[in-house]
């Protein structure tokens, strides 16, 4: 295989500006399913059963995706069909997710919804994981901390705007806040998954016109190197790094689904879903889920130059471990405003999560076989998210006996033993910024 060049940042940055556009729809998707749900009729007790479908579609889409990426080439090249697929679909299901009861002539909205959120997760993937091979693909060893934390900045970018939009639209540009009749999505809501769908097709379309992939040519070194060896081996280092994501991401599943119940019961008093009070908790969480991404979109430019000074593995281990004490510090404050301080130091672990694990492995797989091995790398993330949504909740009920502060600080307790299995990984490509 030939020698990569390097590229220059904004090289990275357009090739990765898809990724703002997947996020986008991803914040919208997360902010705003299960109200809609609910509103379409499901029961609040089963909701966390639809928080299962993003962790198992990815799981089972993106080494699909990611072993037939690997093995395309046509005009657009090699991960670019698959860019653009999955946005065409993406947008399709946002468009029609939240019109769920005008198209219900014979299915209950809620099934309709659901079915359209699964498409949704599915076709986020089909976009999401030839991304990470692409960063992979083009660019030389030690510039692969920068590709992804370029990427992570983007995703911190979509999320913060997709997770606020609603609120934007309805409190600041008059769109209205309710809908016209029982069983409807209200306009801002609507208007916001319509606006996601143009800007997952804009920046999509933005990347496939600005980048272009190697040839086959470029990997022929490669494929005569693989006909040596028959079958797919998985690299040492992603075994070593199992453990790491499995804590971090168990961790952050239990920050999704608990932190506005703990903060309604902790901090407002109250574990009613229909009071004023928990409107207001899952309001403020709202913004403090933005806060975080914001922060991991600033750091992520800086992880880089940290990692070139102190190692990717101890950037990472300090990173999990401010993580972890930041969910810790929920037990010590009172004011939910300060509840900012611990978001970003969630923030600043997020974007270490996003960005090294993939720099960490990039150089240890086979360039020609980057597709499939992302994809199944991504299993690390989506197996400790299934596990969660099956066993938190019980955890939840028969251990801490209710008390969803306790699964936040368990969050924080696995986060730095995510940090601390950091040390196992053996990695010894120096960067350069």
């Amino acid at each position: 295989m030939k020698s990569k060049p390097r590229l220059s940042f904004w090289q990275i940055w357009n090739m990765s500006v898809g990724f703002l556009g997947i996020q986008f729809g991803f914040a919208l998707q997360n902010a705003n399913a299960s109200r809609i749900l609910l509103t379409f009729g499901a029961d609040l007790h089963h909701l966390s059963w639809f928080w299962l479908v993003a962790p198992i579609t990815g799981m089972i889409v993106q080494p699909i995706i990611g072993y037939f990426s690997d093995k395309t080439w046509n005009r657009l090249g090699r991960r670019r069909p698959y860019f653009l697929a999955g946005a065409m679909l993406a947008s399709a299901a946002l468009i029609m997710m939240p019109n769920a009861p005008h198209l219900a002539n014979f299915i209950a909205p809620m099934f309709i919804g659901g079915g359209l959120l699964m498409i949704m997760d599915a076709s986020f993937n089909i976009s999401m994981e030839p991304f990470r091979a692409l960063v992979a693909d083009k660019l030389p060893d030690e510039q692969h901390t920068l590709g992804f934390s370029v990427q992570t900045v983007l995703i911190g970018i979509g999320a913060v705007v997709g997770s606020w939009l609603p609120y934007i639209l309805g409190n600041w540009m008059g769109i209205p806040k309710e809908a016209s009749g029982e069983g409807l999505v209200p306009p801002n809501v609507v208007y916001s998954f319509y606006f996601g769908a143009a800007v997952l097709i804009a920046t999509i379309i933005w990347t496939i016109a600005s980048t272009k992939e190697y040839p086959p040519e470029f990997y022929e070194d490669e494929e005569k190197e693989e006909e040596k060896t028959k079958g797919i081996k998985i690299p040492k280092k992603m075994w070593q790094l199992l453990l790491v994501q499995f804590f971090s991401w168990f961790a952050l599943f239990s920050m999704w689904v608990y932190t506005t119940p703990a903060v309604a019961e902790h901090f407002y008093g109250t574990s009613d879903p229909n009071s004023a009070a928990y409107q207001d908790a899952g309001n403020w969480v709202g913004i403090l889920f933005g806060i975080y991404n914001g922060v991991s979109a600033i750091v992520a430019l800086m992880l880089p130059y940290v990692a070139k000074f102190i190692t990717r593995r101890l950037t990472h281990l300090a990173a999990l471990t401010l993580g972890g004490l930041s969910f810790l510090s929920f037990a010590l404050i009172q004011d939910p405003v300060m509840l900012i301080l611990p978001m970003i130091g969630i923030g600043i672990a997020w974007a270490s999560i996003l960005a090294v694990p993939y720099a960490m492995l990039a150089n240890s797989i086979p360039p020609k076989q980057m597709g499939i091995f992302m994809g199944l790398f991504n299993m690390s993330i989506t197996i400790p998210q299934i596990v969660n949504g099956i066993f938190g909740g019980l955890i939840l009920k028969y251990v801490f006996d209710g008390n969803p502060l306790m699964s936040i600080l368990m969050a924080g307790v696995l986060m730095i033993l995510g940090g601390l299995s950091v040390l196992f990984i053996k990695d010894k490509v120096e960067e350069v910024v």
